[in-house]
Formats: C-alpha cells, structure tokens, sequence
C-alpha cells in the first residue's frame, strides 16, 4: 500500500498536537527542517521535533534541509525521529557517508534526497546503505509550490535501480502532491508521497489521505 506522509509545515503550529491527531490516519508525519543557509526559509528545529516526539508515536520522517547533516543528523535521530533523510547536496561524500552511520547507530532509518537540478544518479553510490530515497518535486524551502512533472523520471530510475540491485529502500516524493500527481509518481514508482497544503486544507483530512492512496 502507498505510505501518505503529511507535512506538518502546513499545519496550524498553534494547535500542531490537534493537527497530528487530525492526520493519524496517515502512515508518517513529515517534519521538515530548514535552517535558512542550505534553503532560504527557516522553519523548526530539535526542540519541536522532540515535544512531536512524546505526543504521538506515529513515524516521524524528518528531511533536514540543512547545511551541516553530519552535525545534526545524529541530534535529530536521539531526538526521537524515526527516519531522517538529508540532502546529497549538503555534505561531501565522507561527511554523508559519516552521517548515514551516525543515524543508523542510533536505531533509526535513514534516507539521502536530492533537489531537482540534480542528477538522481548522484544516489546511487549509497543506494545499499538506504532506507528512503526522497525525489523534490519542487524546490526545497518552502511548501506550496507546484509540482515539476519532469522530476517523474528520475522516480522511474531509482525504481529501475531498486529492481537491479534488489534493495528495500522506499522511494518518496516531496512537492506539489495532490491525488491526480500522486498517481502519476505512484506509476512511476514511488512508495511514499509527501504531502503538505492538499492534507491540511482539506475539509475531510482522513478521505484526502485515501484518496491520496487511490483507495
């Protein structure tokens, strides 16, 4: 079945326990983490995720869009993240490298993304070392934006890829999700699909997520 992962950066944050609960009915809660340097926003950090982290035991799944992954990727994991994914264009390889083993130490899934300008081919070096490969169908920074329907083939590819080496990662995608995009990114290949405004503005946030999953 497609895992829906609303991202709570479309969320009211005055009532973010209520907006969780509002989504339950999903498979993860995507927290997105942006610093200002590596993107040009600055959204929320440890602290956030931590008070996330004794409300509810739903799977958090946080992409840190941040400069410095092999400092932070371990904070984010001992702050009670159950996947954290970074980006490839952060951090050189060893830092990458560093910083998948420090995640996976701590007990926690990891997963490697890249934005659209970049080749997908720039995962395939850690493609075994991976629990989630993530696909930005829109430019990481800021929710809302719509979705690049050229970002399709590189879903294809790491399916492709998965298939040759026979690996288990997940493939997810993130930007501009809503249910006639999901199903082109579920044809493509995609397991998991990100999906902000299209969750939380819905008058009906459960029949949303279904519809996302095409049930």
């Amino acid at each position: 079945m497609i895992k829906i992962a609303p991202s709570i950066l479309s969320a009211d944050f005055a009532r973010l326990g209520e907006e969780i609960d509002s989504v339950r009915s999903a498979d993860y809660v995507h927290f997105d983490v942006m610093d200002g340097a590596f993107v040009p926003n600055i959204s929320i950090g440890l602290p956030v995720l931590a008070s996330v982290r004794k409300y509810t035991d739903m799977t958090i799944d946080a992409h840190l869009m941040i400069a410095d992954p092999r400092f932070y990727a371990r904070l984010f994991a001992e702050a009670g993240a159950d996947i954290v994914t970074f980006h490839v264009e952060a951090a050189s390889d060893a830092d990458i490298r560093a910083a998948i083993d420090d995640v996976k130490a701590r007990g926690r899934r990891v997963g490697l993304s890249v934005k659209p300008k970049t080749s997908v081919e720039a995962l395939f070096p850690y493609l075994p070392s991976l629990d989630l490969a993530l696909v930005m169908t829109v430019e990481p920074g800021f929710g809302g934006q719509s979705f690049m329907p050229d970002m399709l083939p590189k879903i294809a590819a790491l399916r492709k890829k998965a298939l040759e080496l026979s690996l288990p990662f997940e493939i997810e995608v993130d930007g501009g999700i809503n249910p006639e995009t999901a199903r082109l990114c579920v044809e493509a290949g995609a397991d998991v699909l990100v999906a902000g405004s299209d969750v939380f503005k819905a008058p009906d946030r459960t029949a949303r997520i279904r519809e996302l999953r095409g049930q």
